[in-house]
């Protein structure tokens, strides 16, 4: 399972988020990106010494930032397993083909 597949299926979840930084938020997951970018509503933002809360209605983070993510355990059960592999190499550059010429039959 990938972050990215699971950020997905957090839509509409609970999620803790720690940044770099050590700040944490945590909050309703409304979207996120191909880049890990985030919006969440009702947040909770804590200071990284954890003595300091703010109370956001909304907020973006930038997926670069982000230290990692916690969601709900049964929600880790509900996201296909994905190992990368779409199969087929369909397309450009798929196997062989050498330089130029007419294809062999």
């Amino acid at each position: 399972m990938f972050p990215l597949s699971l950020l997905n299926a957090a839509t509409d979840n609970q999620i803790l988020i720690e940044l770099k930084n050590g700040f944490c938020y945590n909050g309703l997951l409304v979207n996120c990106d191909k880049f890990m970018n985030v919006n969440l509503k009702d947040v909770t933002l804590t200071s990284k010494n954890g003595q300091e809360f703010w109370k956001l209605n909304s907020c973006y983070i930038r997926g670069a930032t982000i230290k990692y993510f916690q969601v709900e355990p049964e929600l880790a059960d509900r996201v296909k397993d994905d190992d990368g592999f779409s199969g087929g190499g369909g397309g450009r550059g798929g196997r062989g083909g050498g330089r130029g010429g007419a294809a062999r039959a």
